[in-house]
C-alpha cells in the first residue's frame, strides 16, 4: 500500500488565499498547483504552457513581510497570501540583433538602447527582486562597461520574469539588458564557459558509452 509515510514524507493540508480566493492544499505543492487546485483560473497560451519560464510572478505576504517570486518554486504554507502578477508590458527597448556586423560598434549602439543602464542608483533592489538570486545589479554595470560575455555569464539563470524591471527606480529594465548580452555573445560566437564545459562533458559521456558498446560486441 503507497503512503506519504512510505516515502519518508507527510504533507500537512493548509489554508492560504490566492488571488483573493481561500484554497486548501498540500505543503508539498507549489503555488501553482495550489492556485489550480483552488479554482484559480489557468491562463494558457503563456509562460510554462508554452514551455516558456517567467510569467508566475507572484507578490506574497507572509504575516507583514511582502516579497514578490515565482509561483512555481513557492510552496504553500500555512496563512500566507499571494496575488499573481499581470505580464510584463512590452520593452521599450527595440533593436534587431542581426544588424550588428561587426565588434567594433556594440557598445556605442548599447548605450543608444539603453542609456539608462549608467544611471543606475546601486540601491539593491533588482537583486532583492530577483527569485533566481540573480546579481543584477553586477550584470547591469557589467554590461554598462562594455562586459557582455560577463554579463551575460551574470544572468545566464535568468527566466525574464522581469520582476527586477519592476523594481528599479531608473527604469533600466535589467532583464533585457541581460539578453541583450546574452544575445550579443551567442551572435559573435563568444560561448559562454559554462556551456562549452557541459558540452565537452556530454560528448565525453558519449564517447564513454561508445567504448563500452564496443567492448561488449
Amino acid at each position: 500500500m503507497h503512503s506519504a509515510e512510505n516515502d519518508g514524507e507527510q504533507h500537512q493540508s493548509v489554508k492560504l488565499t490566492i488571488n483573493g480566493l481561500p484554497v486548501s492544499a498540500d505543503t508539498g505543492m507549489t503555488l501553482v498547483e495550489a492556485a489550480w487546485q483552488g479554482g484559480v483560473p489557468r491562463v494558457t497560451s503563456v509562460g510554462c504552457m508554452e514551455g516558456v519560464c517567467g510569467s508566475c510572478r507572484i507578490m506574497l505576504r507572509r504575516g507583514k513581510q511582502v516579497t514578490v517570486g515565482l509561483a512555481c518554486q513557492t510552496f504553500a504554507a500555512e496563512g500566507i497570501e499571494a496575488v499573481f502578477l499581470p505580464p510584463a508590458s512590452a520593452p521599450q527597448h527595440h533593436y534587431e540583433i542581426d544588424d550588428f556586423k561587426d565588434g567594433w560598434d556594440i557598445h556605442a549602439r548599447f548605450q543608444d538602447i539603453f542609456p539608462e543602464a549608467s544611471r543606475c542608483r546601486h540601491c539593491h533592489g533588482c537583486d532583492y527582486a530577483c527569485p533566481k538570486g540573480i546579481k543584477v545589479e553586477n550584470g547591469v554595470a557589467q554590461a554598462a562597461a562594455g562586459r557582455y560575455r560577463d554579463a551575460g555569464e551574470t544572468f545566464f539563470e535568468c527566466v525574464m520574469c522581469e520582476l527586477c524591471d519592476v523594481a528599479c527606480p531608473e527604469l533600466i529594465a535589467p532583464a533585457h539588458v541581460g539578453l541583450f548580452s546574452r544575445r550579443i555573445t551567442a551572435h559573435f560566437h563568444l560561448r559562454p564557459p559554462n556551456l562549452i564545459n557541459r558540452l565537452e562533458e556530454l560528448r565525453k559521456e558519449r564517447s564513454g558509452s561508445s567504448i563500452i558498446e564496443s567492448d561488449e560486441e
